[in-house]
């Protein structure tokens, strides 16, 4: 007796355009993980994009989702898969081609099951870690990029412990309009916070993601911070909500951290509910990734999905940046019913 489905999986890697620097550190290339079910003549896509921040690898991500073949090939659903695997990358790939596959199925989107999405949204573009003159005039590439006549650009400045405040400084200077958000991906402490919170706050920072390092939260109970915070390393799953409000004001939502829509959907709803805020990000990844992330983004006041902009070159159909706006991977036919 055949399998009721096949699960396909493999590993590509995607050029960047150019090096993105972070606290972490420089990378010039990624790894992507593509799954496909197949059912019913009918194939369903997602995308992991491992992480060694999380200690993954392309090839442990390929190893954990082979390990649940039999499982998704004799007809296991996103709710057995949250029980059965972990949050991570390989979670997300396969979680979100169930999602895809349902859809192409069934031909009801997942737009009608998860509600209305924009065609068109304001995201974050990433103004890399590097000198402050540097960094002022990728600030102004960018503006100069969205047009004028448009939103507010929203410009993501990433942090390292080094010239914060003259970094965040010089990008204001030279993008005096735009929205500014800044991430310091846990390489603070909270001495570091206190002293720079206030150049921050007069820089407009509208949201810093992560100072401290995840596990390190305890620190934020009770300190009035001049600028709004948002875990991101902290933030996975929906239980997460419980312990970070009331030091955070935002949670960060990453689909490869979550472990899929499933559960960052239900994270947002957690964290909506606790009176956070929400705001959508995203790996480094292609447009498949994003057309996935797409649907917690419709319900977040900051988005962060600039992850394809990043490549060399993007998946075919893929999102396009244009006049400061992003507009969806149509194209791609994520998660739209029918081809």
């Amino acid at each position: 007796m055949s399998a009721r489905r096949a699960l396909r999986a493999e590993e590509a890697r995607f050029p960047l355009a150019r090096p993105f620097a972070i606290a972490r550190g420089t990378r010039v290339a990624i790894d992507l993980i593509t799954v496909e079910i197949e059912e019913g003549g009918r194939i369903g896509r997602g995308e992991g994009a491992p992480s060694a921040r999380y200690g993954e690898s392309a090839e442990g991500v390929l190893a954990q989702i082979a390990a649940m073949r039999d499982a998704i090939e004799n007809g296991m659903g996103r709710e057995e898969l949250r029980l059965a695997m972990a949050p991570g990358a390989a979670r997300n790939a396969l979680d979100c081609a169930l999602w895809d596959l349902e859809a192409k199925l069934s031909g009801v989107s997942v737009t009608a099951r998860t509600g209305p999405v924009p065609d068109a949204l304001v995201t974050a573009v990433t103004v890399g870690i590097d000198t402050p003159v540097a960094m002022a005039q990728r600030a102004r590439d960018i503006v100069a990029d969205c047009g004028e006549g448009g939103p507010a650009p929203l410009l993501k400045i990433k942090l390292d412990r080094e010239d914060v405040v003259e970094r965040v400084k010089a990008v204001r200077a030279a993008a005096p309009g735009a929205v500014l958000i800044a991430d310091a991906n846990e390489s603070w402490d909270i001495a570091l916070l206190e002293r720079v919170m206030g150049g921050l706050a007069e820089a407009g920072i509208a949201l810093l993601e992560q100072p401290l390092p995840a596990g390190g939260d305890a620190a934020l109970e009770g300190f009035a911070c001049a600028v709004p915070l948002a875990a991101d390393e902290s933030a996975h799953v929906e239980d997460d909500v419980v312990h970070l409000a009331g030091r955070y004001d935002f949670v960060t939502i990453k689909l490869d951290k979550s472990g899929g829509l499933s559960e960052a959907l239900a994270l947002a709803d957690a964290a909506l509910e606790a009176g956070m805020g929400v705001m959508t990000g995203c790996m480094l990844c292609s447009s498949l990734s994003v057309a996935a992330g797409w649907h917690v983004a419709a319900q977040s006041r900051f988005v962060d999905l600039d992850g394809p902009l990043w490549l060399a070159r993007d998946r075919e159909g893929g999102a396009v940046l244009r006049e400061g706006m992003l507009h969806a991977p149509v194209g791609l036919q994520w998660g739209y019913g029918f081809p």
